[in-house]
């Protein structure tokens, strides 16, 4: 790799080009937006989907078959890849982002206009899977490879504090999307909340993807990083000709960081579902709690970075995953045993979760040459969140009411079993850390 590409990137005059921070803005602000569209969402699976679209089965149900729907946005974001690749090769990389996020923006916005099923019936529920499928579809073509740059213009001893910004938009996502919900359930009523305020949050994604669009744009047209896009480091390749080249490394990409992906939902999307359900606790309470642990999660995401420059990448993926799978064999039953037990589950979990998840794009971005790692990146993350974070949830769920919390763990327990043996297997990763 040329040297300029790994923090010594300079203009015709030996000023700065692309600096990292610049580009740790963009992926921040790119980030945030795409994950405040899915917690938005995910949050109403569980406090609105149930009553608007399936009123016609129990509150459980309900829950799951939103749950079911949640999960189609993960098997539609490859197909969006594919497709968006191609657009990406053919029309540029700022065409590609323009139609994704408006697309994404769109889906999201569109459901705060959702008829219920006493207007719509059944059609209700498949509007709002098509909109969820487009929302998967749009966040397939949302890959614009800025993490890759980031990466690429990282210090040699920096790397892993570098890997870890573009993950500072989940936690952020979350602490927002909580925010807006726990404002409307904790001011209105119960019948206004479901006739109107629910719909809210879903119009600021809208504004906040244009946000996003312009502050990306503004990356991604620049001389620089055309010039590295001209350069093929950051090429979009034929899907094909990539994983004939590197379908191994995305196969192990995908499976490395699954411990923290399963890990994600199960502290973010599931314990809602299951305080709502099974507690007499308002939902306002719990997304309060959320909303500290989500700051809880940020700050594990930026300590990840230093252990990781100080104790490699490698070395931190597998002891989280390691003690993932000790959390997933105790921590779920603390959902009931209180507040107290809810505070302890979610403050450990997004400790564990920001150390793992802090690492994982970085381990996936590591494996692959730079003609291949646009595309391979994007394919590798698409894979791993369908298998990882996608069913998470739903299975979740099932397994703790049919048999119990402790259940619920052994889909997470799943997920740290494959990391640690992704890692195991991974000859690449070891060499590079």
């Amino acid at each position: 790799m040329d040297t300029d590409l790994v923090g010594r990137n300079t203009r015709a005059g030996g000023h700065p080009a692309v600096g990292p921070g610049e580009i740790a803005i963009g992926v921040i602000i790119g980030r945030t937006s795409e994950f405040f569209d899915f917690f938005v969402f995910a949050i109403a699976s569980v406090l609105v989907f149930p009553q608007l679209v399936f009123p016609f089965v129990d509150r459980l149900t309900g829950t799951i078959w939103s749950f079911g729907i949640f999960a189609l946005a993960f098997i539609a974001r490859p197909v969006g890849s594919l497709v968006f690749m191609a657009i990406d090769r053919h029309q540029g990389r700022a065409a590609k982002l323009t139609v994704a996020l408006f697309l994404l923006g769109g889906s999201t916005a569109a459901m705060a206009f959702l008829p219920g099923y006493e207007t719509l019936g059944i059609s209700a529920a498949i509007l709002l899977a098509i909109l969820r499928l487009g929302q998967g579809f749009a966040l397939g073509g949302a890959w614009d490879g800025l993490a890759s740059l980031l990466a690429l213009n990282a210090p040699e001893d920096k790397r892993g504090w570098y890997a870890m910004i573009p993950q500072l938009g989940a936690p952020i996502g979350l602490v927002v999307a909580s925010g807006l919900f726990a404002y409307f359930t904790a001011t209105l009523s119960a019948a206004d909340f479901l006739d109107w305020g629910w719909r809210y949050p879903f119009f600021v994604a809208f504004a906040i993807n244009v946000v996003a669009l312009f502050a990306r744009l503004r990356i991604v047209t620049t001389d620089d990083y055309k010039r590295l896009f001209e350069r093929k480091d950051l090429q979009p390749a034929p899907v094909l000709q990539t994983i004939r080249a590197e379908g191994r490394s995305i196969v192990i990409g995908a499976f490395a960081p699954l411990a923290s992906f399963a890990l994600f939902h199960m502290v973010t999307v599931f314990p809602l579902s299951w305080i709502f359900l099974f507690t007499r606790e308002v939902p306002s309470t719990f997304l309060l709690i959320e909303m500290f642990a989500g700051f809880v999660g940020i700050l594990a995401i930026i300590a990840s970075g230093t252990l990781a420059d100080r104790y490699g990448r490698r070395t931190l993926l597998g002891v989280s995953a390691a003690v993932i799978a000790v959390f997933s064999g105790f921590a779920p039953q603390l959902l009931d045993a209180g507040m107290v037990g809810e505070i302890v589950f979610m403050v450990i979990g997004f400790v564990l979760l920001g150390l793992a998840f802090g690492q994982s794009s970085g381990a996936v971005a590591a494996n692959f040459s730079g003609d291949a790692r646009y595309t391979a990146s994007a394919l590798t993350s698409d894979l791993a969140w369908l298998f990882g974070a996608g069913f998470a949830p739903l299975a979740a769920l099932l397994l703790a009411s049919n048999f119990g919390l402790i259940a619920a763990g052994g889909y997470l327990l799943s997920g740290a079993v494959l990391t640690l043996v992704a890692l195991a297997v991974n000859k690449e990763l070891v060499q590079r850390n």
